[in-house]
């Protein structure tokens, strides 16, 4: 009995130290977690620019884009056109591009952490990197130099990016969709008409709003705002490496007489 009641006390008095690095009195990355994101003013470059730079969780929609964006249900599907009504019936979470190693586009994003990396940092950046963990290692870029959007952009998944400062808030006015990602795990689609206006606020230390604007003629009514929530990750909190693509036939038995070993399809 009193061996137990030793081993008790021990394991009592070693929680503390546990919750701490190892020679320092700060508290250990899963204690800070648990205490939800750091606070304190938000942080300045040299310049007096607004730093949005370090790793982030969140900021866009995963599973629901209407839910998690703040609309009310049905908001989103009494503004699809009929057209993206019936492509979104026709999908499910099998034909997920993002499952079968694909980028997953504007605003989505994943439950790994992304970094931002602002370039350079002694004087107004000229740009901005947003760089994924999540499955390609994938990265967009954001042009803050004043150029202009190209007249006829090739369609990519991240499309072309250029990015402003209102006051505090980074505005990124992007185009050149392609319409090959999914706005959410639902499958809700947009068209190459896509325009998105990201305005990305910095409120504290830990805490990033992304308010985005959607304004897709091909499949809404009228543009839609929706509003995201980022969090800072604790320090010592890196990207870690995603490998996805690699032989990656997640889906391919959805395609009816596929073969993965020729890659080919019997008629």
């Amino acid at each position: 009995m009193k061996a137990h009641l030793v081993i008790v006390v021990l394991v009592v008095a070693t929680l503390p130290l546990l919750a701490q690095k190892p020679g320092s009195d700060q508290p250990s990355i899963s204690t800070q977690r648990l205490k939800g994101p750091p606070s304190g003013p938000v942080p300045r470059l040299p310049d007096g620019t607004v730093d949005l730079s370090g790793v982030w969780v969140g900021g866009g929609p995963i599973n629901d884009i209407e839910r998690e964006g703040g609309l009310k249900p049905g908001e989103l599907d009494a503004l699809m056109l009929p057209s993206a009504k019936a492509l979104m019936a026709t999908r499910d979470v099998t034909m997920e591009p993002h499952n079968r190693c694909l980028p997953m586009g504007v605003p989505r994003t994943t439950p790994f952490p992304f970094r931002i990396v602002q370039t350079p940092t002694h004087k107004a950046a000229t740009h901005i990197f947003i760089l994924q963990e999540g499955n390609i290692h994938s990265y967009r870029q954001v042009f803050l130099d004043g150029r202009k959007h190209p007249p006829d952009p090739d369609p990519t998944w991240y499309g072309h990016s250029i990015g402003s400062w209102e006051k505090d808030t980074l505005v990124i006015d992007t185009v050149g969709y392609n319409d090959k990602f999914w706005f959410d795990r639902r499958g809700t689609p947009h068209t190459e008409q896509l325009h998105t206006i990201e305005r990305w606020t910095r409120l504290d230390l830990g805490r990033m709003e992304n308010k985005v604007t959607i304004d897709d003629p091909g499949a809404f009514t009228k543009p839609f705002t929706v509003t995201f929530m980022a969090t800072l990750s604790p320090p010592g909190d890196e990207l870690m490496e995603y490998i996805c693509q690699e032989n990656n036939q997640y889906g391919v038995h959805t395609i009816p007489g596929f073969n993965p070993l020729t890659g080919e399809t019997q008629k």
